[in-house]
């Protein structure tokens, strides 16, 4: 028995856990020793004994079974592709995006790094680990990582990323360091997403990047996170994660990349969605009160919360009134995600949804698990 088995639902958050080695085959050698460094000390110790529980036949017994309880790299099909096929259907999802995990906390660190080349050789390594790990099921599908730091090499790295196999591209939620996410010369990279009819993804990082450093010394002892992995936050930077987005969104569409690409989906994963409905307000409040102004504003074809609709799709945590954003933003918009096989994504996140979307009408409700992600992958859709 599958843990959904009511209706198809497609995932449009899920990951892999890396272990050391992962990249061995698939970077070069300061590469693959970079990231194998950052599993040292007594993590390693940790890993190594819950990767080693994966081949003991009680533990893999009682896996199906299990399947949304053990989290990280305890779960079932974390890092072993195969495992994953045999999660999938445990889980019963229709198809699944698959993000790095370490791998895309390194990335963001680079990105706003020094080292353009470890930057771009990182990117390329992930991307082709991602596509080897999708590729023994048409349900898996591959995210690949484009920086944007190099406005001359960002184009190239998504047209190697589509070349090799990715269906969907992730680029950072934070602006990058020395331009903005909507600089013209990034329509190359856009335009090449268009073409292949893949969408490009914003997911959370390091959350706290969007905080000052000092906002820690608050004279009180640090606050732990609830599972001490990668990719998690805790209660000051849940409140600040929207920031990021909300900036990417805002230059993409008074900027008008979204008029000039009218195909091109963006997807923001991981990132909460509560804040959507008020976004989708003051980005019409300041076409109103700029657009007689601002040349770009008057260019637009479209109010900018009508870009949204059209063009974004969001995925709100299980612990936000998911049927309120609906019906506060548009039926068009937010989407279903387990966040597998992270602890972020809790034990029922289809039940959770399924309570907070009860009141939506059907149509709406159907958009939210199957048809709005149908919309976000369009050609990258499993036949």
């Amino acid at each position: 028995m599958a843990y959904i088995e009511d209706h198809v639902v497609h995932d449009a958050d899920s990951h892999v856990m890396e272990v050391p080695g992962w990249l061995d085959e698939f970077a070069p050698a300061r590469v693959a020793e970079a990231f194998n460094a950052r599993f040292g000390g007594k993590r390693a110790e940790t890993l190594a004994q819950t990767v080693e529980r994966h081949d003991d036949a009680a533990f893999r017994a009682n896996a199906g079974a299990e399947v949304m309880v053990r989290k990280n790299h305890a779960a079932l099909g974390a890092f072993r592709a195969a495992d994953r096929v045999a999660a999938l259907d445990h889980i019963g999802v229709a198809s699944q995006l698959v993000f790095p995990t370490s791998a895309n906390v390194w990335l963001e660190e680079l990105e706003h790094g020094d080292d353009g080349n470890l930057l771009y050789e990182t990117a390329a390594a992930t991307n082709r680990a991602q596509v080897a790990f999708c590729s023994v099921d048409g349900r898996l599908l591959p995210v690949g990582y484009v920086p944007l730091a190099d406005l001359d090499r960002a184009p190239q790295a998504a047209a190697q990323a589509i070349a090799e196999g990715v269906k969907a591209l992730l680029v950072p939620w934070a602006c990058p360091r020395d331009h903005a996410t909507s600089h013209v010369a990034l329509d190359a990279v856009w335009a090449r997403a268009a073409e292949a009819g893949l969408p490009v993804l914003f997911h959370v990082g390091v959350a706290d990047r969007v905080l000052p450093p000092a906002h820690k010394n608050n004279g009180l002892p640090p606050v732990p996170d609830f599972h001490g992995g990668e990719e998690n936050f805790r209660s000051i930077s849940y409140m600040a994660i929207p920031h990021g987005p909300m900036q990417a969104l805002s230059l993409l569409i008074l900027d008008g990349v979204l008029a000039r690409f009218a195909e091109l989906k963006i997807g923001v994963i991981e990132l909460g969605a509560v804040w959507v409905p008020g976004f989708m307000r003051q980005l019409d409040a300041a076409f109103e009160a700029f657009g007689r102004h601002e040349k770009r504003l008057r260019a637009l074809d479209l109010k900018p919360s009508e870009y949204m609709a059209r063009q974004v799709r969001v995925t709100p945590y299980p612990t936000e009134p998911a049927g309120w954003i609906v019906a506060q933003s548009a039926p068009e918009i937010c989407m279903f995600s387990s966040d597998y096989p992270h602890v972020e994504g809790g034990r029922n996140p289809k039940g959770r949804f399924d309570r907070s979307t009860a009141d939506l009408p059907e149509p709406h409700r159907e958009g939210f698990f199957r048809e709005n992600f149908e919309d976000l992958l369009g050609a990258a859709m499993p036949a």
